[in-house]
């Protein structure tokens, strides 16, 4: 809250027979201005480097993904691949309730995906081991896109999008992810194309006739780490920006 003062000028002012001027200041506190809240969003590639993230289970980020006046890209055509290269980027944070926004764009024929609630462990060796997927992919390239709920926007292998809002590969689509207290809501391009709520028994009949049905602690986990996925294919994201709620 910052205090503004008003100045009061009193002018002309007769004392006697003889007329005089006098001038009187006054310091009045009665009038209070709200300055804005600070911004509560943060970008996760602020600095434009990889400083908030490093390689799932590994100490830093590695030599496969790149960022380029803010954009993040995965460098598939130089990865060494035998030297251990690659593999998925994750951010150093772990988050409860957020809204999380990104663009993103895929190549031809690509694939990739945004992982959230992660939970890094050794005895998990990868993100999709605990962690909840928006789909990212061409649609009209890739072969996953002929299985349901694999599709871009998806809740992957688990919902199907409401509707298809993707746009084609090599153009920027806007997603967003906002989970509080067990609702979910995936955005894409401006549409709610999943609303579902987490952690009921509804929830765990669905995570029961999915893939993840045989992985210990699949989906159970409340707080996690937000992860770019390594496909192999070349993926670019931009605007990483989460708010917790």
């Amino acid at each position: 809250m910052k205090k503004n003062y008003i100045i009061v000028t009193a002018l002309a002012v007769i004392l006697s027979s003889c007329s005089s001027e006098k001038t009187v200041e006054t310091e009045v506190e009665e009038i209070t201005v709200s300055e804005s809240p600070e911004d509560e969003w943060v970008d996760l590639f602020a600095n434009n480097d990889l400083s908030n993230w490093h390689k799932y289970n590994g100490e830093d980020a590695g030599n496969a993904w790149k960022i380029e006046n803010g954009e993040v890209y995965l460098d598939v055509a130089n990865i060494d691949r035998e030297a251990g290269e690659g593999g998925d980027l994750v951010s150093n944070e772990e988050y409860e309730n957020f809204h999380l926004k990104y663009d993103w764009k895929i190549a031809q024929n690509g694939n990739s995906g945004l992982i959230f609630y992660v939970h890094e462990a050794p005895e998990y060796k990868n993100t999709y081991n605990t962690g909840l997927e928006m789909q990212i992919l061409d649609n009209n390239g890739h072969p996953d896109a002929k299985i349901v709920s694999h599709r871009a926007g998806d809740l992957y292998d688990l919902i199907v999008s409401s509707e298809e809002t993707v746009k084609p590969y090599g153009e920027w689509n806007s997603a967003e992810i906002i989970s509080n207290n067990g609702h979910l809501e995936l955005i894409l391009n401006g549409t709610t194309v999943v609303s579902t709520t987490l952690w009921t028994p509804e929830w765990e009949a669905l995570v029961a006739d999915s893939k993840f049905k045989n992985m210990p602690n699949w989906g159970t986990f409340k707080k996690g780490k937000i992860a770019l996925q390594d496909h192999g294919d070349l993926v670019h994201f931009k605007n990483v920006m989460i708010k917790k709620l």
